[in-house]
């Protein structure tokens, strides 16, 4: 932390917590702010992944029920006085109309900040209300600031800290049990390259109904999902040569990354996808749709490619390129690792973000 600053007490909220990319981030971002010397505190459900991944840090949990506005608000007043909590970071919808209408009743005098991890959906009334009552609010990428401020979030109190990644971890070895799980998860491949899409139910179909104008054989590796009615239905319409394999949630997916030829995401509404971070990182060349916080970070054809959403002969034609073409798919999964390495760092974010909760804090002590 700065020479001469203190350290603070940090209340991470999330009404969330479940397997999401904006979990990983949540817990990876406290686990650096307590190495930079600030007690941090995670404000979630009780069971769910980001309590264990919390627990696992050394990091103090309280659990919460967000399902009631006024009995959560109530709560959130307890926690804040019993812990002397010194600046709270909101991560999700529940927990910022909490904290909104605590600031609102005039029983908020701590710093509040929130972190935008996706593309806002949320109604320009609200997105208003929050933006004027929070004193900070953080777009993980550059592409939801702009978005933000097309909704009229107040400019001045909005910050860019993009995501930042464990390279330690991500890079650590996988065991030989990881490996071999991943491989039983994946069947026979029979020598076809992986796909992999490491996501939620994000716009996974678009990328099935690409697989009658891929050439290439290919194994569509769905690494976080069960397949769905719709999914189910373009596996049984793909061609032959191609196999879609669906893996339900696992807190070991990077062992996947070490078997696969290719990353693929075709979301839309990522703010900055870890998945993506992490998949370039070990140096996976990337396709993506150009949309979100996708092109933050992917340059088409130097990074990564980039493809037009909802367009699946556009993606058969990016991966048949990608798969067709060993110089290029190598030349863009190193400059995309290296970019990785440079630009996104968890170290990085944790410096940002501490700064961020310093202007929070000077601008409620000057209120």
């Amino acid at each position: 932390m700065p020479d001469g600053a203190g350290a603070l007490t940090i209340l991470q909220l999330t009404h969330q917590g479940g397997a999401s990319g904006s979990t990983v981030m949540i817990a990876s971002l406290s686990r650096q702010l307590a190495r930079r010397g600030h007690r941090v505190l995670v404000g979630c459900p009780p069971g769910t992944m980001l309590a264990g991944l919390a627990r696992d840090a050394g990091l103090d949990v309280v659990p919460l029920d967000f399902r009631h506005l006024s009995p959560l608000s109530r709560a959130l007043d307890a926690v804040l006085a019993r812990e002397r909590v010194d600046v709270v970071n909101s991560n999700a919808t529940r927990d910022r109309r909490a904290l909104t209408w605590l600031r609102w009743r005039r029983r908020l005098s701590r710093p509040f900040v929130v972190t935008r991890h996706t593309m806002p959906l949320t109604s320009p009334a609200e997105l208003l209300a929050v933006g004027l009552s929070a004193d900070r609010t953080i777009a993980v990428s550059q592409a939801v600031a702009r978005a933000l401020r097309r909704r009229l979030h107040p400019t001045g109190r909005l910050r860019v800290v993009t995501n930042g990644i464990d390279l330690e971890r991500v890079r650590a070895v996988v065991s030989e049990m990881d490996l071999t799980a991943a491989r039983i998860a994946l069947g026979d491949v029979g020598g076809r390259p992986v796909v992999l899409v490491l996501a939620r139910r994000k716009d996974q179909h678009i990328l099935l109904k690409s697989l009658g104008a891929l050439e290439h054989p290919v194994v569509i590796a769905c690494v976080g999902i069960e397949g769905d009615a719709e999914l189910r239905a373009l596996e049984r319409a793909a061609p032959a040569r191609h196999r879609v394999v669906y893996v339900p949630f696992t807190e070991r997916p990077l062992a996947f990354c070490r078997l696969a030829a290719v990353s693929a995401l075709p979301s839309r509404i990522e703010g900055l996808s870890i998945a993506l971070l992490e998949t370039m990182a070990l140096g996976l060349p990337a396709v993506a749709s150009h949309a979100g916080g996708n092109p933050d970070v992917i340059a088409s054809g130097v990074t990564g490619v980039l493809v037009p959403p909802l367009d699946p002969l556009a993606w058969a034609g990016a991966l048949d390129r990608v798969l067709g073409d060993t110089a290029f798919a190598q030349r863009i999964a190193r400059a995309g690792r290296d970019l990785v390495e440079r630009e996104f760092t968890l170290e990085s974010a944790g410096e940002r973000t501490e700064a961020v909760y310093r202007e929070a804090l000077d601008r409620r002590r000057a209120l």
